[in-house]
This record gives structure tokens, sequence and C-alpha cells, in this order.
């Protein structure tokens, strides 16, 4: 059995396991499996991965800055981000890839329509990808954390009036805590908004919810999620080290 995983620390929100076992069950895809790893912390992950015999795995909140401590090889552009997704085991040696990148930019490229201005809400290793692609794009971007030097509670309407596209990078608003949502002033948004969630569970949040109530575009986080996750099968199942 050729088995693959998702890591994290609380799953239950996950549709990871869902659709990559419906895509092996459509793709006639044998002898292959996609299991939840769930880990209160990573100080006995490798032990894991063999006593589970993984040939590859997902990394979601809130390691994907912390494994890099445990691999043996990192791509450039991982390294780069400072963040990794998508980790291939060759020969019980960890390699590690961000495929975060690719989801997102094809995901919300076709939504831009000239816009080139970003508040970025949270600052973890999603959002280090976000980033990354938001340069890439030529997009310029400001962000929102409580660990930099810029907090919710010092944006203004300037702030809003300054940007067109607010991405929520936080996990506020994910299943089964559907009620929270990042802290804005959603009454100073306006159509020439597009806000985009990297949570896809559920598939309207209270921030999507909030923008659309004052004329916004709206995005979830699904095709992202989808994207990312065909672009982690293309590593797991190539030549790529």
């Amino acid at each position: 059995m050729i088995r693959y995983a998702l890591l994290g620390k609380s799953l239950s929100h996950s549709f990871s396991e869902q659709y990559l076992s419906e895509k092996f069950f459509k793709e006639g895809i044998k002898n292959t499996e996609y299991i939840n790893l769930e880990l209160d912390n990573l100080n006995n992950l490798k032990d894991k991965i063999k006593e589970l015999n993984l040939s590859g795995f997902n990394v979601t909140i809130p390691y994907k800055i912390e494994i890099i401590s445990k691999l043996d090889f990192i791509s450039n552009q991982a390294k780069t981000i400072n963040a990794v997704n998508t980790v291939k085991v060759i020969e019980g040696k960890l390699h590690g890839f961000n495929t975060d990148i690719i989801g997102f930019t094809k995901s919300i490229a076709p939504l831009l329509n000239k816009r080139k201005t970003a508040l970025v809400l949270g600052n973890g290793g999603s959002s280090k990808a976000i980033q990354f692609a938001l340069h890439k794009l030529n997009i310029n971007w400001k962000v929102v954390s409580r660990n930099t030097d810029f907090d919710y509670p010092q944006i203004t309407k300037e702030t809003i009036d300054s940007v067109e596209i607010i991405i929520n990078c936080t996990p506020l608003g994910t299943y089964p805590k559907i009620e929270e949502y990042p802290k804005l002033p959603y009454n100073l948004l306006n159509s020439k908004h597009l806000l985009y969630d990297l949570v896809y569970n559920p598939k309207q949040t209270k921030f999507l919810t909030f923008g659309l109530a004052n004329n916004c575009s709206i995005k979830n986080g699904e095709e992202m999620l989808v994207l990312q996750a065909e672009e982690s099968w293309k590593i797991w199942n190539s030549n790529i080290r």
C-alpha cells in the first residue's frame, strides 16, 4: 500500500483526505491511500513516518514553518518563502516543497481585474506563500498581524481605501469555529474590493459574508486547495527532488 498523509494538529475541518481519496477512486489509482495525521508536536515525526511507511505528506497549520527543521532537503522556492506544505519521502529522506504558491496564483489570477494592492491578514506559513505569490504577480501588499508592527486596531479608512484585495491567511472562521472572523471595518468596503479567504470550510465564512454584504467580490480557498493538492500529487509521482 502506497500511503500519503496530511500532517497537522487539528484536522476536523480538512477536505484533503476526502478530495484525494475520491481522486484515487475516480482515476482508478490502486493500492494508494491518503490519511490524516494529527500530531501535538513534531518531536517523533520521523519515527511516525517510518511507522506509517509514508511516501509523502502535505503540511497544514501550525507546522508549515516548523517542519523545515525536520527536512533533509528543501527546494529553493520553499527556502525563500520559509514555509513548506508538501514533503516527498525519498529513501527515508524528507524533501520539502511549497505548492500553495501555485494554488493561490492560479485561483486568484482570473479575479484580479487590474487590482494591484493587497492587505494580507496573518503572517504564518500560509501567509508567507501568499506574499511570495503577490510579489510574482507584481501586487503591492501590507501584512496585518499581531506579531508585526501593523496590527488590526491600526487599520483605518485610509488603509482600506488604499487596497483593492484583502486576503485572509489566518484560520479565523474555520469549522468548527465558524463565528470567528478578522476584525476589520467592513462597513468601509465597497465593490472595488476582492476578499479572498484561504479558509474553505465553511464555503462562506463570516469574513466573506461581510464582504458580500458590502458589494465586494469574494473567493474562498477551495480551488486553491484542489490546485495545490494536484501539484503535490505531481511532485510525489515524478522525479522532482
